[in-house]
């Protein structure tokens, strides 16, 4: 199906029946990535919505960088909750859907009732992190400037994404190539995350008045540790947090049956939340 907030089309796909979950992917995926962990979650009782993101996959691809502003993914969430039917949700989030995912908890109030972040921690705790995690995102800074960042991506026929390990980047590949999102998907980062992010002090954010998991994995090339646990210090209700061991950044490709055992675990039986 296909929802609006404003002119942006929001393509998403709804499986199952149950308590609502929103899978929110991040870089350089659509929603594809959640593809083996749809069906783990549907089996468990739950109603299953996996959007592409604005910019991503079959949604829409503003030009402006200002409209990937994240007061507009916010927006988008709400839009894609409205869109479903539902009254609260449970929102996770990967990689940069992650993020999104803390920030719609934030500031979407009583329509969101928990939140499974999977690799990035709370902003606040993000950008407090350290000069370990600095060290670990240089490539942002890379990615926030026009034509820089596409260039190398693109360098040495995509040598990045081919050694960060992503299971499925040619499919990944393919896919960027595709209708502008090269640029779309880097507009996350130029809307977001400003030059002098690492040098400024670290924002500081609204905690999220949810319960909330976090999972991080030991073979994450991008995300320390610190990043993910300080989430516990902006989540008042409440925070879970899961170590995986030897997994690396995209969790939900390459350990999707882990990943839905450890949101089924703490959202708990479906016939207790009905």
């Amino acid at each position: 199906m296909t929802v609006h907030h404003g002119d942006v089309e929001l393509s998403l796909e709804v499986h199952g029946e149950g308590p609502t979950l929103v899978l929110l992917h991040g870089w350089p995926d659509t929603g594809a990535l959640w593809r083996d962990v749809v069906p783990e979650l549907v089996a468990a009782g739950y109603r299953v919505v996996v959007p592409d993101l604005r910019g991503c996959g079959r949604s829409s691809k503003p030009a402006e960088t200002s409209s990937y502003r994240m007061h507009h993914l916010v927006g988008d969430v709400a839009a894609i909750i409205d869109g479903v039917g539902a009254q609260r949700v449970t929102l996770v989030g990967h990689d940069w859907g992650a993020a999104l995912t803390w920030a719609g908890a934030a500031h979407l109030g009583d329509r969101v009732e928990a939140l499974v972040a999977i690799s990035v921690g709370h902003t606040s705790s993000f950008f407090s992190a350290g000069l370990a995690q600095q060290m670990k995102s240089w490539y942002m800074m890379v990615f926030a400037l026009e034509g820089l960042g596409e260039a190398f991506i693109r360098k040495n026929d995509y040598e990045v994404l081919h050694r960060s390990g992503h299971p499925r980047a040619s499919e990944v590949i393919a896919e960027l190539e595709r209708d502008g999102q090269m640029s779309a998907h880097l507009r996350w980062y130029r809307a977001n995350v400003a030059m002098d992010a690492f040098i400024l002090d670290p924002p500081q954010l609204a905690p999220v008045d949810v319960p909330a998991l976090g999972i991080w994995s030991t073979g994450d090339f991008a995300l320390t540790e610190r990043q993910m646990t300080g989430s516990d210090a902006f989540c008042p209700r409440g925070f879970t947090y899961v170590r995986f061991e030897g997994f690396g950044h995209w969790l939900p490709l390459e350990a999707p049956r882990e990943i839905s055992h450890e949101i089924v675990n703490f959202l708990g039986p479906v016939v207790d939340r009905s």
